[in-house]
């Protein structure tokens, strides 16, 4: 989850007193190219990197990364648009092409906090799910943006609506997933109508921007690790004074398991974690049961690596599909909370003898780490 307290980047480009100086910016700044959306940034010309380190962007909330072939494409949170990524090196973000492919309206219902986006292919179409609202945080609602083009930096984006079970609460962190020929959608919402507590829910889809049933209760906050979330700030009327999380579902396959990876306790504490629910492949996916919680977090925090606040992850292999990845986000500090000093960071991890996975702990921002083999 993204803080209501997100400082959100400014839409447009600082003006110049000075022409020569504005020609300069203007033929220069990537920043205000990819604002106005005109062009894609060109990426800078750099050789393959044997090694790397993190963090892979200087800010970068809720990263996620999806693959085709050779080549992917990565978002983060920006807060204020939708931009996506290019490249054939995953852990190479800075080099990589960019542009901003969705820019909200001014006003409306996903005018305001755009959180958390992922791009996935869908009946051979591109689609995007975020989480937005109108300036409210209660009205956080899941939104859907279709394009038809081969290349998701090109082509049109068409709003496709809202995306949401008959109860129409509270969501946020959407994730789409296919199996056994039937596609789900998971996500973080509340149980009801007022802030307090983030929970786990699934639905199955009937097309790529309408579900076919009512949601389902997946996981809730049940152990003190996933329940740690008193407020850091100055409350407003209306605020809670503490919150239980469970946001950021995301699944992982190995074997004949489902994975799925969500983000607990509040994203302001540097308690912030990795949980898993694992279910079998064949099984019924709508039903809780089938579904079993690991009672420890699977991954969290290292101060030793400079790694605080760890959660909100995707999954990719290289290119060859040889090895296994985890992108998250983190801060370099403790006490830095849900802002833009969220980084996104990158590791290998392996399987255990039981065929779950073993995530480690986060490598330290002054380690190389061996690229992902090509």
């Amino acid at each position: 989850m993204i803080s209501s307290i997100y400082n959100r980047r400014s839409r447009s480009c600082q003006n110049l007193s000075v022409l020569l100086l504005a020609i300069s910016f203007f033929s220069n700044s990537s920043t205000c190219r990819a604002q106005v959306g005109a062009t894609a940034q060109a990426p800078a010309t750099a050789p393959t990197q044997e090694t790397f380190k993190n963090p892979l962007l200087n800010s970068g909330p809720d990263p996620w990364i999806i693959q085709q072939g050779d080549t992917y494409y990565y978002m983060n949170t920006t807060g204020s648009n939708l931009t996506i990524w290019k490249t054939h090196d995953p852990v190479d973000l800075r080099h990589a092409e960019k542009r901003v492919v969705w820019t909200p309206p001014a006003t409306g219902p996903y005018s305001h906090e755009i959180w958390a986006p992922e791009l996935h292919f869908l009946k051979g179409k591109w689609y995007i799910y975020f989480g937005a609202d109108a300036g409210r945080n209660e009205d956080h609602r899941i939104w859907v943006l279709e394009n038809p083009s081969a290349d998701p930096l090109h082509g049109e984006w068409t709003m496709k609506g809202k995306l949401a079970d008959v109860s129409d609460k509270w969501a946020i962190d959407p994730s789409v997933f296919e199996q056994d020929g039937r596609t789900y959608l998971i996500w973080s919402g509340w149980p009801g109508n007022e802030n307090g507590m983030q929970n786990i829910y699934i639905a199955a889809m009937k097309d790529p921007w309408t579900l076919a049933g009512q949601r389902v209760l997946l996981s809730t906050p049940d152990y003190p690790w996933e329940r740690v979330g008193d407020a850091t700030w100055t409350l407003q009327p209306g605020d809670p004074p503490h919150i239980d999380v469970n946001e950021g579902p995301e699944i992982l396959r190995h074997g004949n398991k489902l994975f799925l990876v969500y983000s607990a306790a509040a994203c302001w504490t540097d308690h912030y974690a990795l949980g898993m629910l694992t279910a079998e492949t064949g099984s019924d996916l709508l039903k809780p049961a089938s579904w079993k919680k690991s009672p420890r977090p699977v991954f969290e925090s290292s101060a030793q690596s400079h790694a605080f606040g760890t959660g909100h992850n995707s999954f990719f292999q290289s290119s060859q599909g040889h090895e296994d990845w985890i992108i998250y986000h983190a801060n370099p500090k403790p006490h830095q909370g849900c802002g833009d000093q969220r980084s996104p960071r990158a590791q290998r991890f392996q399987w255990k003898p039981d065929g779950t996975p073993d995530f480690g702990t986060p490598v330290s921002i002054d380690s190389r780490i061996p690229a992902p083999s090509r």
